[in-house]
């Protein structure tokens, strides 16, 4: 294992929150597009598809390789972990809605108003994880590829 890969893990999740950050805000532009554009609403149906996808598949990595293995290493974190799972499920449920919002050609007030939801939760959660785990990110011995514990982001 590369030594780097020992202290780099803080450095990835912080990379990731900035890409899930962007896709956001990437998804809330093409919700800004004139709706009368061409291909308006395909164009929102594709970020928000991209965005959701990206967002809980990082949280469904996080569970399965992230979170098993911190928890190994760190047994005083699983308070921690319990909380930010469960904003994982919350997340889940939030992006089906959102979801089921774009897909049944709701409002673009409606769909403002779950993206600003996701994008509350996802902002709290993002710096919860990032304020107390970060510290233990950065000794963990995990040697998986990054794309196996933090998403395909």
């Amino acid at each position: 294992m590369d030594a780097d890969r020992l202290i780099a893990w803080d450095d990835e999740l912080r990379r990731a929150h900035t890409r899930l950050r962007a896709a956001l805000e990437a998804t809330r532009s093409a919700l800004d597009q004139d709706a009368d554009a061409p291909h308006a609403a395909s164009d929102l149906a594709l970020f928000c598809i991209g965005f959701c996808s990206a967002l809980d598949g990082h949280h469904r990595s996080e569970d399965r390789a992230l979170f098993p293995a911190l928890r190994e290493e760190h047994p005083e974190l699983g308070e921690v972990i319990d909380a930010l799972m469960q904003d994982h499920s919350m997340l889940t449920h939030l992006l089906g809605a959102l979801r089921a919002a774009v897909d049944g050609g709701e409002s673009t007030e409606t769909i403002e108003r779950h993206l600003d939801g996701v994008g509350a939760i996802m902002e709290s959660h993002f710096r919860f994880e990032e304020r107390e785990i970060l510290a233990p990110l950065r000794a963990l011995h995990l040697d998986r590829a990054v794309p196996d514990v933090l998403g395909p982001l």
